[in-house]
């Protein structure tokens, strides 16, 4: 592993940005400054998906992490933080990369809302038809 003192990625989706910076330490997840458990409260589902780079690379207690989350919801926010860990670990050690990139943690989710067209209700859905 590479002598590094801080490694900073950005992970996206949707329009949740999450900038974060990654350090060797004692497995510490500070999030808006707060830590995890405070930031998302009970959602344990959306918990394991942030720490789920760390718990496939083994790191889970080796590192520190602290990040910074912008737009969208808390579960966009969740998948952002999610991408820019793993972003982070494989620019730390290559040998993350093989086993990230597998699991599906290094792409980005490009699925975003489809913009709203002009004479529809919806981006696709047509007004109602009246026959008379």
């Amino acid at each position: 592993m590479a002598k590094v003192t801080t490694i900073y990625a950005t992970g996206k989706r949707k329009t949740a940005v999450a900038k974060v910076w990654l350090k060797a330490g004692s497995g510490k997840i500070t999030v808006n400054d707060m830590d995890l458990n405070t930031w998302l409260g009970g959602h344990e589902a959306i918990k394991l998906k942030v720490v789920q780079p760390l718990l496939v690379t083994k790191q889970e207690r080796l590192m520190d992490i602290k990040a910074k989350t912008l737009g969208g919801g808390y579960s966009a926010q969740a998948e952002a933080l999610r991408h820019g860990i793993s972003k982070a670990l494989a620019s730390m050690d290559s040998e993350f990369r093989a086993v990230l990139k597998p699991q599906g943690l290094l792409t980005r989710d490009s699925r975003v809302v489809e913009r709203k067209k002009y004479g529809k209700r919806k981006a696709r859905r047509s007004p109602q038809f009246s026959k008379r």
